[in-house]
């Protein structure tokens, strides 16, 4: 496990030597698209065909009722939902700080321009359900949405067969905990249709409206179906399989750097889990540890599967300013630091989902009570995109109001340009208010 590569004393592409895990969603796209369009056509009996077919189960019904809402939260496991509140809390704090200030500008007398920020009307939030179970991913997508004022909010997620066709009753629990009526027991390319193009009954009844936007991670066929809807409607991003780097120098206990690869190998056998260091004592330390722990933990072939692929490694570098280097060409999802100077390196790095910082901030702690959001950017795109934010959820508009002394102003500015532009009737459209 963990591929060894000493890079000291050469220059190289980090890329190169950082291969991520392959995932391509151009060949699911085959499989994906007959399903949105048998969900476009066919409404909610598709959607309940389509789950007996991949889930094999067939719901009762296509939305969750009230009182299975209410069942989930009553039969909840108080320790669960008091880390959830935890979270909730903590969330709402943290997501309230981002919401950004509208403003209003006058350029000039009679002139004034408004920004502000108008949420979204309609939100369709994915909570995946496959190799494991994510509450968390209910209150990563719901408050946000919540904190920038969103008015409507549906939840899909898949059904289980152990649960007589319903989501698992965690993620159900988790919505009637923060207030979210509408949960539909649909899930994979399926319930990205049913948001795109809303789901209709055999009466001609709509049973789901169609979203404005849709957010929340899943696989690969989930990844697919948001790509080919964009447009239809927006997408958060295309999540990909998780990434952890650890930068760490010989001051970092090794055995939390490895514990550390390991809870983010847990996820899926293509999560990258890697460490970057100019300590060879350490790099050996945390091969060695990982071989100790891994054999202990629940899903240890999963784990074993992620740190021997290619995406997973042990880079040995000659200095931290490389390992800085290597974390900014990567743009980790995750990026840990844990060094003997966490605040000067936290400054130069550009590219990342999260920072944790220190060797009491794990990933772990972002993945459920920071208070941060967990569904981030995977596969690089940390270089030109945020994690999910309230600002997810917000459309920034501008309102422009003129009179006639402001528009006088620059209306001959605004002829000169649309002359220069050949398009004159634009120029017309402003001396029209002066005859």
């Amino acid at each position: 496990m963990l591929t060894f590569r000493d890079l000291r004393g050469s220059s190289v592409d980090p890329l190169s030597v950082l291969p991520r895990a392959e995932q391509d969603i151009s060949a699911t796209a085959a499989t994906v698209t007959p399903i949105l369009e048998q969900v476009r056509t066919g409404g909610a009996e598709a959607l309940l065909d389509l789950s007996e077919r991949f889930d094999g189960v067939r719901p009762p019904a296509l939305r969750v009722p009230t009182e299975q809402l209410n069942q989930a939260l009553a039969t909840l496991d108080p320790a669960v939902r008091a880390a959830l509140e935890t979270l909730i809390v903590r969330a709402r704090e943290v997501h309230s700080a981002q919401l950004p200030p509208g403003s209003v500008v006058s350029p000039a007398p009679d002139a004034r321009v408004t920004n502000r920020w108008i949420p979204v009307q309609r939100v369709g939030l994915y909570v995946p359900g496959g190799q494991a179970v994510y509450p968390s991913s209910v209150v990563m997508n719901v408050v946000p949405a919540q904190v920038a004022g969103v008015r409507s909010l549906a939840i899909a997620s898949p059904p289980q067969r152990e649960f007589g066709g319903w989501p698992h009753p965690t993620v159900v629990a988790a919505a009637a905990l923060l207030g979210v009526e509408e949960v539909y027991a649909v899930g994979g390319a399926q319930a990205v249709g049913m948001f795109a193009y809303g789901a209709l009954g055999a009466d001609g009844q709509q049973l789901c409206p169609p979203v404005s936007l849709i957010t929340g991670p899943g696989n690969i066929y989930v990844a697919t179906a948001k790509r080919a809807v964009q447009g239809v409607v927006g997408i958060d991003a295309e999540a990909g399989p998780t990434e952890i780097m650890v930068l760490a120098d010989e001051t970092a206990p090794a055995n939390l750097v490895a514990a550390d690869l390991i809870s983010q190998a847990e996820h899926d056998e293509l999560a990258a889990a890697v460490l970057v260091t100019p300590s060879a004592k350490l790099a050996e330390a945390v091969r060695s540890q990982v071989e100790e722990q891994v054999d202990a933990t629940e899903h240890k072939d999963r784990v074993k599967q992620s740190l021997s692929g290619t995406q997973s490694a042990v880079l040995l570098v000659d200095s931290m300013d490389d390992a800085v280097e290597i974390a900014n060409a990567y743009g980790a999802e995750h990026l840990e630091i844990m060094t003997g100077n966490d605040e000067n390196l936290v400054d130069r790095i550009h590219n990342a989902g999260a920072i944790f910082v220190g060797s009491y901030s794990p990933v772990s702690l972002g993945d459920y009570c920071a208070g941060s959001n967990h569904v981030l950017p995977t596969g690089g795109a940390s270089a030109y995109s945020s994690g999910l934010n309230v600002t997810s959820f917000l459309r920034s508009q501008q309102v422009i109001h003129y009179g006639r002394e402001g528009l006088g102003h620059v209306a001959e500015h605004v002829t000169a340009l649309a002359a220069a532009e050949g398009l004159p009737a634009h120029g017309d459209a402003v001396t029209a208010r002066f005859r």
